[in-house]
């Protein structure tokens, strides 16, 4: 093999045109397709790599700029080529990149340790014992540029494989973690800032893992990081802090003995000149509380980390949102102000999504982790932190000058961080609160007004409450009207947390809003004419939510003249490829559910282009060449806004569907590769089957066969909301059509009894529709499903207790009473389960199916003779008893 490597030599004239073209490509004048072409041309050759890795270690005549290039192509082509390569160039390749380590320029050994640390991912260790054994040699040679080299390439590897360094070598006793560990110890006390930093950072990734070298050299470790604490650099300091923060998350058990220091330690650099350091220590106290430490460990230390936290709540000179504030509401939107957006489908069932109620822009920062750490503290301390934090929150809103506006607008933050863990304490205050905040809400510091609007919105339930006394319903109007008039304002950061607060409040108070309509609407359509392509996005959806609170009370011409013709100007203007349509198509889902059949004028263009939207993305999916860019998201939207019309238009939807290929178009987007195309399509499966089944009827099988999969899959839990829809939709269709369900009944079966006898760990709304769908299947097709009933009783009747009193309860207790009748003795050994399912019931409201009931437990009672009856009665609970007397 040696005499292979030492074999290959560049040719002076591909070294030279190789040059030319590297040159040339990172002269900025350069023509950059042309010289792509190039290189692709040259890649065709088996050892244009070799050159590469030539120029990059040996070329000293040439630039570093052109050496650090060549080596940068090199790392790109490595990721697809070095796999299928001749062996000996892979060897060439390597052998050129360990004397790199030592190079005297920083740069080449920077690139050189990006490449081996790529070449480690491909290949592992094992194939490179050399790698090793020269990484070793550099850290223990004592010159700078050698360990320097060495400990970049074994950061970059740790970092982004750490496992590999932890695993078993073939021909070594020890595994290389254990070599290198003592030695990255050992480098905590260099006297080079770098070698620190790097050896620090190397350690941190193996928290998580906890290598067994790392857990019994713990000791050594956390001396290590208390020597390293007060480091003159700052970026070895951040470290110090995210070591401690990752260990208390992981491994507090280490910490305990020291708690006292850290603590002390972490309250310090919480203050550190350097914004990033403080900020890896700020993140120390949610971790903290996260971990359900004894918060009284914390608790004597809450009088002087709140004010710490307060004060790194005001906004930083430098911070972008300053320059952002100033911004004009009237100036279009760049394409980069535009967030990424992310629709979630739709979900039958229990919701187990919380609410992200996160201030209103993206970067985190100190400002936030505080607010944030803030939050999580009120939450575990409750109302103990109040006398000392408010002092410091009435000291600084009683400033008025313009010099202090930050910290007055921190104080603002400080009320919403708290909002919600100090309810019960600040209770008694809260209308003065919000009688104080009201007219921040026309402060002139744009970033005042922002922040009143959503600290405002944190009190909303208690705003709402308020309604129905004199005062509270004063205070009500005067909250409704500010906000409005914020989402109105000229500040495009005003305008957006306005509408966030208004759409929390509107969710707050629902029909509360019905008398306020024409007013609302008059605010949120004259937004509609104003906003930018960003802002745009959060109108509709406080409109969207609007609809949602108020439902059909929107179905008056008085409102839909206002709503509907900007909305509808808006959904013509926009192209079916245009990512904008998304949160058009959200609002309208939820207008057509708010409507009913009151949104029939609109339903049909509204309907044809959801299906004309589906059908060109279907088609760009597998036709690249039809021009445009497939985007699932699309299809996501149109399905979902198709459901809102079927929920909406109930029956009504018939003729729509009769005139057109959905059936055939659903098909597909069951089948489809991705869990959310096929989570929204089972939802309108299942809405569809509910108003016009017999439009499915020619596929009927196919649908079943495809929905019957999505349960039976190894990967249920990663695509529970795919499996929670298709069971929903399953159970809707066995209720319209009956025997013919009978083909899957058994395989369904067999997927629904697993998941409700490993209930832990899996979403409610899974649990719920498994055993409502397995009640509807029993009571359509009971000879099939009883014969097998004593396997499932138990869990069945445990997760049917747990569902509150509807219609698909009903039909889950139907489908129980005909088993019963079916196969009185299956559900002998589970009677007192069946017992507390019955008792669950707050009020049976269909009398057929309570006449029903008390025949199932008047049956009971007849056959159990002997007392054995009063048996099963005495193991059950006096309220459950008691319940069940009502059906005896």
């Amino acid at each position: 093999m040696a005499a292979a490597v030492s074999q290959w030599q560049p040719q002076e004239e591909g070294f030279r045109e190789i040059c030319g073209l590297l040159e040339q490509q990172i002269s900025p004048a350069s023509d950059k397709s042309q010289i792509w072409q190039q290189l692709q041309h040259y890649s065709q050759f088996p050892d244009f790599n070799n050159y590469l890795a030539f120029i990059l270690s040996r070329a000293q005549s040439k630039s570093v700029e052109v050496r650090q290039a060549a080596g940068l192509l090199l790392k790109n082509n490595l990721k697809n080529a070095y796999t299928a390569m001749p062996s000996a160039n892979q060897e060439f390749i390597k052998s050129e990149l360990l004397p790199c380590l030592g190079a005297g320029d920083r740069q080449i050994r920077s690139t050189a340790g990006t490449i081996i640390s790529v070449l480690v991912q491909l290949g592992g260790v094992i194939s490179w014992p050399e790698l090793l054994n020269t990484l070793v040699k550099c850290l223990d040679s004592n010159d700078l540029n050698h360990m320097e080299g060495a400990m970049d390439a074994l950061s970059k590897i740790c970092e982004d494989i750490p496992q590999v360094l932890d695993s078993e070598t073939p021909g070594s006793s020890e595994r290389p973690i254990n070599i290198f560990l003592p030695r990255l110890f050992q480098l905590f006390q260099s006297p080079h800032a770098s070698l620190r930093k790097l050896s620090l950072g190397s350690v941190n990734q193996y928290i998580m893992l906890m290598p067994s070298v790392l857990y019994i050299s713990m000791d050594k470790f956390l001396q290590g990081l208390f020597v390293l604490a007060n480091d003159p650099n700052a970026e070895v300091r951040k470290l110090v802090c995210a070591a401690f923060v990752q260990l208390i998350e992981v491994r507090p058990a280490f910490l305990e003995p020291h708690l006292r220091n850290v603590i002390e330690y972490m309250l310090q650099v919480n203050k550190d000149p350097d914004d990033e350091v403080s900020l890896e220590a700020c993140e120390f106290w949610s971790a903290y509380c996260e971990a359900q430490l004894p918060p009284d460990n914390i608790k004597e230390f809450l009088p002087r980390l709140i004010p710490v936290l307060l004060s790194n709540m005001a906004y930083d000179d430098d911070d972008e949102s300053l320059a952002e504030a100033e911004e004009d509401g009237s100036l279009p939107d760049r394409d980069q102000d535009l967030k990424p957006r992310f629709h979630s489908s739709r979900l039958h069932g229990s919701e187990d999504a919380e609410d992200d109620d996160d201030d209103i822009v993206n970067i985190w920062n100190l400002r936030k982790c505080s607010a944030a750490a803030l939050d999580i503290i009120s939450n575990v301390f409750g109302d103990e932190i109040l006398p000392t934090l408010m002092p410091y929150v009435q000291a600084k809103l009683s400033t008025s000058d313009d010099e202090t506006w930050k910290e007055r607008e921190a104080a603002v933050l400080a009320l919403g961080a708290i909002a919600e863990g100090c309810i019960n304490g600040l209770y008694p205050h809260l209308s003065q609160i919000v009688a104080f905040l009201i007219p921040l809400l026309d402060d002139k510091f744009p970033l005042i007004r922002s922040i009143s609007c959503w600290t405002l919105s944190r009190f909303s339930k208690f705003i709402v409450e308020g309604i129905n006394h004199p005062e509270g319903h004063k205070q009500f109007d005067m909250v409704l009207m500010g906000l409005l008039r914020r989402i109105l304002d000229n500040n495009k950061r005003v305008q957006e947390a306005a509408c966030s607060a208004f759409a929390t409040l509107e969710e707050e108070a629902a029909e509360e809003l019905a008398p306020r309509l024409d007013v609302i609407l008059q605010h949120l359509m004259c937004a509609f004419g104003k906003y930018q392509r960003r802002n745009l996005r959060i109108v509709y959806d406080a409109i969207g939510t609007l609809a949602d609170a108020v439902g059909g009370e929107l179905n008056q011409p008085v409102h839909l003249d206002v709503l509907m013709p900007p909305l509808i100007a808006k959904w013509q203007q926009l192209s079916n490829a245009d990512k904008d349509l998304f949160p058009l198509l959200e609002c309208f889902t939820s207008i057509a559910q708010a409507l009913g059949t009151g949104f029939s004028q609109f339903a049909q263009p509204v309907f044809q282009r959801c299906i004309n939207i589906i059908q060109t993305q279907q088609l760009a999916k597998v036709d690249a060449s039809a021009g445009i860019q497939y985007d699932k998201d699309f299809i996501v939207c149109s399905l979902d806004l198709l459901s809102g019309l079927t929920e909406g238009l109930g029956s009504g939807i018939e003729s729509l569907v009769s005139n057109s290929n959905l059936r055939d178009l659903l098909l597909q987007c069951c089948m489809d590769d991705a869990p959310d195309i096929r989570q929204s399509a089972f939802a309108l499966l299942g809405d569809l089957a509910r108003v016009c089944p017999i439009h499915l009827h020619p596929r009927l099988s196919e649908f079943l066969d495809i929905a019957a999969k999505q349960l039976s899959t190894p990967k249920l839990k990663e695509n529970a909301s795919v499996a929670n829809n298709a069971c929903w939709a399953i159970g809707e269709l066995a209720i319209k059509v009956r025997q013919e369900i009978s083909p899957v009944v058994m395989s369904v079966i067999s997927s629904l009894v697993p998941i409700l006898q490993h209930a832990e760990g899996l979403n409610k709304s899974l649990i719920e529709n498994s055993s409502i769908t397995l009640g509807r299947l029993a009571w359509v097709c009971p000879e099939l499903v009883s014969p097998h009933m004593e396997h499932f009783m138990q869990s069945w009747c445990l997760s049917l207790s747990m569902i509150r009193d509807d219609i698909e309860k009903e039909d889950a207790f139907r489908g129980l009473c005909a088993m019963v009748r079916a196969n009185p003795s299956g559900a002998l050994g589970s009677l007192p389960f069946m017992c507390k399912a019955i008792a669950s019931w707050h009020e049976i409201m269909s009398e057929e199916l309570r006449n029903e009931v008390c025949q199932v437990l008047v049956g009971y009672k007849q056959m159990l003779r002997n007392g054995a009856w009063e048996q099963c009665m005495s193991s059950l609970e006096p309220p459950v008893k008691e319940k069940l007397s009502k059906y005896q």
